[in-house]
């Protein structure tokens, strides 16, 4: 890392820590999503987090993220030995799991809960024909309350991404229904922002939130604009502010929800570097910048 390149790393990592004082407990509770750092070690992207001051990582354990979930028994407790020994805990983990009945995904959720991770992200239930939406949403409630049982037997809790597209959550009321009689003490809802925005621009997305902020687990936070393309209308994700999301509308909503999870920031835009250096420092780099606008507006709240 250069020389300029640590000044500003070590700038904007206290300017965020400033922040986290003054924002108080949400801000603490700031994890970084790892999807952009496959191809890290579990140290150096301890260090990086631990440069960064946050609580921990929202970790892959999922195929081609940081963590094989086909070799989770002994890669985990090996991840969570090297995020420790940096003073860092693993606030939530992101999966592929829906089924409590594929052993892989017991396996996952087993040593995570041996490992004290009380919080994951499951994975998604696709609408494969949306006229049939009715019967894909019941299969998805007997699919939760299976899981649930199973989060109860491990004490975990799995959040539910109210991912845009084709998969249950995407309007949020969807999921909001699949979740009746489940259990809402080990299945809620991991609210993204963007994501809602992207299928509630104006106010669906503030309307879903409030709907289900008495079942919300974990917060995603990103950003994006609508582009045109030669292949039509895009979303592209860019630096938290430069897009969509109406932070000033949200974080208050946030700060006056109780919600008992973590807060993954993620980094979905490409943050550059063409050698393994050099993403490593552009990466250190875009997650500082954003920390430090998502600390700084908590603060501001």
């Amino acid at each position: 890392m250069s020389i300029s390149r640590r000044t500003f790393v070590a700038a904007s990592a206290a300017a965020a820590a400033g922040s986290a004082a003054d924002s108080g407990n949400l801000a603490s509770r700031v994890c970084l999503f790892t999807d952009h750092l496959a191809g890290f070690s579990y140290l150096e992207v301890a260090r990086m987090l631990k440069d960064l001051g946050v609580s921990g990582p929202d970790l892959t354990v999922r195929r081609g993220g940081l963590v094989p979930p086909d070799r989770v028994a002994e890669e985990l407790p090996k991840a969570v030995r090297t995020f420790r020994e940096h003073s860092l805990g693993v606030p939530m983990i992101t999966t592929t799991v829906t089924s409590a009945q594929d052993p892989l995904a017991r396996s996952v959720l087993e040593t995570a809960s041996k490992l004290g991770i009380r919080y994951y992200k499951p994975g998604y239930f696709a609408y494969k024909d949306l006229a049939r939406w009715r019967e894909t949403i019941d299969d998805t409630r007997a699919s939760l309350r299976e899981l649930a049982q199973l989060n109860g037997r491990l004490d975990l809790r799995a959040g539910m991404h109210n991912h845009a597209g084709d998969s249950v959550g995407c309007s949020l009321w969807d999921s909001w229904d699949a979740m009746q009689d489940v259990d809402s003490s080990r299945v809620g809802f991991y609210f993204d922002p963007a994501q809602a925005t992207i299928e509630g621009g104006k106010t669906g997305w503030n309307l879903n939130f409030r709907r289900i902020a008495p079942k919300l687990f974990m917060i995603a936070i990103k950003d994006f604009v609508w582009e045109k393309t030669d292949k039509g209308v895009r979303t592209r994700w860019v630096p938290l502010g430069e897009g969509l999301v109406n932070f000033a509308a949200f974080l208050p909503l946030l700060k006056a929800t109780p919600f008992p999870g973590p807060i993954s920031l993620h980094i979905e835009y490409d943050p550059g570097g063409k050698t393994k250096t050099e993403r490593y420092d552009r990466s250190v780099e875009a997650a500082a910048r954003d920390l430090k606008f998502l600390k700084g507006h908590l603060a501001a709240v």
